[in-house]
């Protein structure tokens, strides 16, 4: 089969594409045949390390994936093959990642594809949406797993709403019941949010982003989802409900946050790191959980009419894949792993 694979953390240029030779799924594993792969910003930060440096053993990249059951392992039940799948943290804590034919994955790690939903879709979860339902469950009054409703009364703020994880927390948080706020950067990115579901739209390089939320949520705001606190504490704390949570998910590599201690105490502000692939078992559990049920219902869509583009690559172009998601590439980036079954 063939696969990307790297050697040692650097640039790009390290990923290479070769042939390796199938494995069998053992207990309790399933082996997929990857359709789409889903390229997030953690794949080319793992991927580009500190520096050049060998690794202990090749590795694929990328986490996220989409495919076909191929084989089932001894003692796996709920699945047989030819069953449509989303996967999920492949790559953590292993050698083995979603750009390549075949992965084999621990079966609580494929997660049921409805037939109504693209490969595209399946490929586009993952960390996204996992993240966006973990900083929408992290309020200290909320609910612990999202379903229909769940947010109703609900008011959130999501900065950066055109972002792959700004999309999905926009698209859970509609689907609980939550009137949804978000900030971008300009009118494209802006029109996306609306497509995403976002029933106010605030262009942060114009306006006042402060006033702009408070006619909204004039008692302020329950949940912030932010992709840049260190930006924007400042308009966190003045548009933040007394009691609310600043969900942080994104940081650059070494950056700091300070946070205004009197403004905090005064707010009792709750700031609720995330690190998806390091939340408990029982919060994975239910993001997975969760994130399920919102696709079973159509609440999660990806694509140019659904607010998230998505921009295409072959499997051998993974290395174009990585640079365009370190570049910033609006939407999500793609790569076409295999052909149509």
């Amino acid at each position: 089969m063939k696969a990307i694979v790297y050697q040692a953390t650097g640039p790009s240029s390290v990923l290479t594409l070769q042939d390796r030779p199938l494995t069998e799924p053992g207990p309790g594993e399933v082996r997929v045949r990857v359709m789409v792969s889903g390229v997030n910003p953690t794949d080319w930060k793992s991927r580009a390390g500190s520096g050049s440096s060998k690794l202990d053993a090749p590795k694929v990249p990328n986490q996220d994936g989409a495919g076909v059951i191929d084989q089932l392992g001894p003692g796996v039940t709920g699945f047989a093959v030819g069953d449509r799948v989303w996967l999920w943290d492949v790559a953590w804590g292993g050698n083995e990642g979603t750009a390549q034919e075949y992965v084999v994955v621990p079966s609580h790690k494929a997660v049921a594809l409805p037939d109504a939903e693209s490969f595209d879709t399946g490929a586009s979860l993952g960390i996204p949406a996992l993240t966006a339902h973990r900083a929408l469950t992290s309020h200290e009054d909320g609910p612990v797993r999202l379903s229909s409703g769940a947010l109703a009364g609900r008011i959130v703020l999501v900065t950066g709403g055109a972002g792959a994880v700004g999309h999905a927390a926009i698209q859970l948080a509609r689907w609980a019941g939550a009137t949804v706020i978000t900030t971008v950067s300009g009118d494209r990115k802006a029109e996306l949010a609306r497509r995403a579901g976002a029933e106010t739209v605030v262009n942060y390089r114009i306006d006042d982003v402060v006033e702009a939320v408070r006619q909204v949520a004039p008692d302020g705001v329950d949940i912030i989802v932010d992709v840049n606190a260190p930006a924007n504490i400042e308009t966190d704390l003045n548009v933040l409900k007394p009691g609310g949570t600043i969900s942080i998910y994104a940081a650059n590599p070494g950056e700091s946050l300070t946070v205004p201690i009197r403004e905090s105490m005064t707010g009792n502000v709750r700031y609720q790191f995330i690190l998806t692939y390091t939340v408990t078992d029982g919060q994975k559990q239910h993001a997975v959980a969760a994130v399920a049920d919102a696709l079973a219902d159509g609440a999660l869509r990806v694509g140019e009419e659904h607010g998230l583009p998505l921009t295409r690559f072959t499997l051998a172009r993974t290395p174009d894949a990585h640079d365009a998601v370190e570049q910033q590439t609006p939407g999500k980036v793609l790569i076409d792993v295999s052909g149509t079954p």
